[in-house]
């Protein structure tokens, strides 16, 4: 398999007026307001379907393997489904990975929407299929569940295809960005949660860094654990040929604990570093288009997107 870097990103359409949302769960099960999920579509003036494995539950996995696997494979082939929603992370979308229809995918390329566990299904997307994927607010902990903006302004700006080559990726003042190495840099953007970027290693889903941006972020994870992820990448040379690093939030730890760390990881690769993006497990969730190309500059705290992220 070719590295990212040789890889021309597959694009999806933008969503219009009125476009239809799948509503699936690849990873671990939750209880869906259904009336809830439309009306909040609905407001916002589009549709959502919600298949049949989201209503399920099979012990910490919303319904088996095959009927995941199915939503999937179902939403991506369905040419009235204009972007896929997942309902929420926890775990199970790495059990889908080696049954994907990759080529079903490539020949219906559509946005797909989430983080946390949702992370090995982007990897693979970005990487398998060149399709560029959206690490952004989830349906149940979200936008059904009320975090500030940027949160929901973000995805449907993006989604809506209202940023393009040469525009900014907007970050909330509220929240200071912090310069932990300065510089600039440019490549496609990859990762996002941290935990399975380590648990994906020697997988289909296995990170690639190659001319890369790197996004991590992550939740639960006390100070040694993320010392202990970010070792294990380097010495499976996982950051070899890494172009530069967005650190996202780390709930708990704050980017002063983390900054020795991350110096002494990043620092030696001579990339720049910037810290404190607001992305993931975090209120607000700002998205973020994995796949895509980006100039990120750690000095000036800005990340600027260098393609389209859709089809014209």
């Amino acid at each position: 398999m070719n590295c990212l870097e040789t890889v021309e990103p597959l694009l999806p359409r933008a969503l219009s007026a009125n476009a239809r949302f799948a509503i699936v769960a690849p990873a671990g099960p939750a209880r869906l307001d259904a009336d809830k999920a439309r009306r909040w579509f609905e407001s916002r003036g589009h549709q959502c379907r919600i298949y049949p494995g989201v209503n399920q539950a099979d012990g910490y996995l919303a319904g088996s393997d095959q009927q995941r696997l199915q939503d999937l494979h179902e939403a991506f082939g369905d040419p009235q489904i204009d972007a896929i929603l997942c309902m929420r992370g926890g775990y199970g979308s790495m059990r889908l990975l080696d049954a994907l229809d990759v080529e079903l995918i490539r020949r219906n390329p559509k946005p797909l929407v989430g983080y946390s566990d949702i992370t090995a299904l982007h990897a693979v997307l970005n990487r398998h299929a060149g399709l560029v994927s959206f690490h952004g607010a989830m349906l149940n902990a979200d936008l059904l569940g009320g975090k500030q903006e940027p949160t929901v302004s973000s995805l449907l700006e993006q989604l809506g295809g209202r940023l393009g080559q040469g525009d900014a990726i907007g970050h909330p003042a509220a929240y200071p960005l912090n310069t932990i190495v300065p510089g600039v840099a440019s490549g496609r953007l990859v990762g996002g949660n941290l935990s399975m970027l380590g648990a994906t290693l020697g997988t289909v889903a296995e990170l690639d860094c190659e001319g890369g941006i790197l996004f991590i972020e992550d939740v639960n994870e006390p100070l040694y654990r993320v010392d202990r992820l970010l070792t294990q990448l380097r010495l499976a040379g996982k950051l070899q040929g890494l172009r530069g690093v967005l650190v996202g939030d780390f709930a708990g730890v704050t980017v002063a604990a983390m900054t020795p760390l991350l110096l002494d990881i990043f620092a030696p690769l001579r990339v720049p570093v910037l810290a404190g993006w607001r992305s993931g497990h975090c209120d607000p969730n700002v998205c973020l288009p994995l796949g895509a190309r980006v100039r990120l500059d750690a000095s000036e705290q800005s990340l600027v997107l260098e393609q389209a992220l859709f089809k014209a």
